[in-house]
């Protein structure tokens, strides 16, 4: 094993005790203190820098099945981060090296060198690796790109836009030549920024009235592509406003994740039919074959500065949790990072 920093003997880490029901309560969470695992053949022990909250994680807290395995309870639970490699057992890493890996959620973990991916601190700020151009800003491309089959000159609506996936959404649909964007969010900050910086041609408040009457005034002419972060009354306003052909690509439903009841479906469905339009779900683990083309292409520009991005930073591993609830309640702006 290479030379060691002195590591101390005990890290602490975000267990799962029991699965909310509705909304998440911090009983049904505690912070730990374990014992800082040493790293066995071909792994690297790594000390956790930065620790991505998401709204999927709410999903895994539950015990129905669904696209990846839930938290197991008693259990360290498991997300994105990016740290320093501080002990390596494995071909390829050196003490110093920092990795993208998926164990967050603690401060230390012990990670497969088949699942720790280099990053350059050079490059880019670490914290990116999490949000813009991490898993976020792979999740916007692909679904914008290829689930939706963004074409120049479509008119895009992105609702959640000042979130993670949203805000760069619709920059990449600008970008590449959308002939309008649109945007929703909870705030009337995060209208101003979404106009005023990431410079989309309209954006609206949901919480000033019904959906579907804000964005027929914000898009009169309809929409080709709606890039689905919320679900609910969002949908059926999108649906109502499609154009022939459009394509809708459903990333999240944000809106519906604490509800302990199914949510009632769009009422409008029949007008697919009448514009042959597509709803399609996607999982950005499908697309992960675009992340070398997405680098290329996405990387100068946030280098440049024609891609803005923001974060929201909470410091500190105590302060997890409540990060992970803010994303549910929206107080976010962009990426939501913890810092340790």
């Amino acid at each position: 094993m290479s030379d060691t920093p002195t590591l101390p003997a005990v890290h602490r880490e975000w267990h799962l005790l029991s699965r909310p029901v509705g909304w998440p309560q911090p009983e049904d969470f505690a912070l730990v203190e374990a014992e800082v695992p040493t790293p066995r053949e071909g792994q690297v022990l790594v000390r956790n820098l930065y620790l991505s909250v998401d709204p999927y994680m709410r999903g895994r807290m539950s015990a129905a099945k669904s696209y990846v395995a839930p938290f197991e309870l008693g259990k360290v639970m498991q997300g994105g981060a990016v740290g320093e490699v501080v002990a390596s057992n494995a071909e390829g890493f050196r003490v110093g090296d920092h990795v993208l890996h998926f164990l967050g959620w603690r401060e230390y973990a012990a990670v497969s060198a088949e699942h720790a991916v280099k990053v350059d601190a050079n490059a880019a700020p670490l914290s990116t690796y999490l949000g813009v151009l991490g898993m976020t800003g792979l999740t916007a491309y692909a679904g914008l790109l290829r689930t939706a089959s963004f074409k120049e000159g479509d008119s895009v609506f992105v609702s959640g836009a000042a979130g993670a996936v949203g805000s760069q959404v619709g920059q990449i649909a600008k970008l590449k030549g959308a002939s309008r964007v649109i945007g929703s969010a909870g705030s009337e900050e995060k209208v101003k920024l979404l106009v005023e910086e990431y410079g989309f041609d309209a954006a609206f408040n949901y919480k000033d009235g019904p959906v579907s009457e804000q964005l027929r005034e914000a898009a009169p002419d309809g929409i080709d592509v709606y890039f689905d972060n919320v679900g609910g009354d969002h949908l059926e306003a999108a649906i109502g406003s499609l154009n022939e052909g459009g394509r809708i690509a459903v990333c999240g439903m944000i809106s519906v994740y604490n509800n302990t009841e199914p949510a009632p479906g769009p009422r409008n469905l029949a007008r697919l039919i009448q514009t042959r339009g597509r709803i399609e779900g996607f999982l950005v683990g499908d697309h992960y074959d675009l992340q070398p083309q997405f680098v290329q292409e996405v990387g100068p520009w946030v280098a440049s500065g024609a891609l803005k991005y923001r974060e929201t930073v909470v410091e500190g591993i105590e302060n997890n949790l409540e990060a992970f609830l803010g994303v549910l309640r929206g107080d976010n702006t962009g990426k939501m990072i913890v810092k340790l």
